[in-house]
């Protein structure tokens, strides 16, 4: 069974991109090794306001994955590299995970990740904490939320750029 995997980067006082959904700040290391990281995965997941950033950068789709963009607005005619899911989304990962594959990565939103973690539908946490503080934001989590408890699985120092790897299963 595929695990779905909340892999982000994160900037020391919590936030997942600025105010506006800029992403600068993130600093890259020469030493992570994102061909790696990309093979983990054969699914992204990301919710509308994500999506709309990745097509107005050019990038509307993730090479070598499937991409499940979840919305409730945008309708799939108006997209045909991904597939848009409006509804039954539970049914939807019930069946990503259920197929022979690699791990799904949820690859960006906080309010997707906040649906998917009150669904309790989310295996792992893993996140990159970038040392730069943006003072606002979106956060990794936005509240309400339920509280659950984490067990440390793993993680990595990058000396080069400060970030801090930290890998999480959720009980």
């Amino acid at each position: 069974m595929s695990r779905i995997r909340y892999k982000v980067a994160m900037s020391l006082d919590g936030y997942i991109a600025g105010s506006k959904g800029e992403a600068d700040w993130i600093v890259p290391d020469p030493d992570v090794n994102f061909a790696s990281i990309f093979s983990e995965f054969d699914t992204a997941l990301v919710g509308r306001r994500t999506f709309e950033m990745m097509v107005d950068a050019g990038r509307a789709t993730i090479p070598g994955m499937k991409l499940f963009v979840f919305s409730r607005t945008l309708r799939q005619s108006d997209y045909s590299g991904v597939t848009v899911v409006a509804d039954e989304q539970e049914e939807t990962l019930s069946s990503l995970r259920a197929k022979p594959g690699k791990d799904i990565w949820l690859f960006g939103g906080s309010a997707l990740f906040l649906s998917l973690w009150q669904a309790r539908l989310v295996d792992t946490v893993e996140v990159s904490i970038v040392p730069v503080l943006l003072g606002g934001g979106i956060p990794l989590l936005p509240a309400p939320a339920d509280r659950k408890k984490l067990a440390l699985t793993g993680h990595k120092i990058y000396q080069k750029s400060g970030t801090v790897s930290l890998e999480y299963a959720v009980k």
